[in-house]
């Protein structure tokens, strides 16, 4: 096995932080099978737990990474957690191009833009939009009529489900910009906020 490409996944992880656990709580709790990850860099966490993942990303690195998919998959092989082979598949473009890709169970959204806006029609209606709000993409899922908040994650990787009223709510009452959210490609100071959302396309 190519160990130095794996050390780099490694350094990886460490840099950003596990996520391990947060993709595990995720795809127990929501039966997932398929996923998309859209901006994933090198995180190939995803792929310990779900048995098809599609990462999407059009960085130098990140496609000089995946050229050695068969260590990879490798990899996965001795790691993963559900029975069966491992499917991974890298597009090494831009996930905001039109691509050709069956509909999933979870798309992921982590540090890379509107993911969540520019990849649902990749999405299943009932799956499930993973995203964090560093760059305000939880923010436009909340006022998407095409999704519904059914879910918070904490620091310590807990799925909270109670309360969901108390979020993306601003101080007296002011109302959510979503064009400053968009200019500035970041979330907005909230009352109330979570590490990561859950949100259930409905449409």
């Amino acid at each position: 096995m190519n160990n130095t490409i794996i050390d780099t996944y490694k350094e990886y992880a460490n840099k950003i932080g596990d996520r391990t656990t947060l993709y595990k709580v995720v795809v127990e709790k929501y039966n997932i099978k398929t996923a998309v990850y859209p901006g994933s860099h090198i995180d190939i966490a995803p792929s310990i737990f779900i048995p098809k993942v599609t990462y999407i990303v059009n960085f130098k690195g990140a496609i000089k990474f995946f050229k050695e998919i068969d260590t990879i998959k490798k990899y996965i092989e001795k790691n993963k957690k559900y029975e069966g082979p491992c499917e991974i598949e890298f597009v090494g473009k831009d996930y905001r191009r039109t691509l050709s890709i069956e509909k999933v169970d979870l798309i992921i959204s982590h540090y890379a833009g509107f993911v969540g806006q520019d990849t649902k029609k990749l999405l299943k209606v009932g799956g499930i939009l993973l995203a964090n709000d560093s760059h305000g993409d939880a923010s436009l899922a909340r006022f998407d009529e095409a999704f519904e908040l059914i879910g918070t994650i904490n620091s310590r990787d807990e799925i909270q489900e109670n309360h969901l009223e108390n979020y993306f709510k601003l101080p007296k009452d002011q109302t959510a910009d979503l064009e400053e959210v968009k200019a500035k490609m970041k979330g907005l100071k909230y009352k109330s906020r979570a590490e990561n959302y859950l949100f259930r396309k409905v449409k």
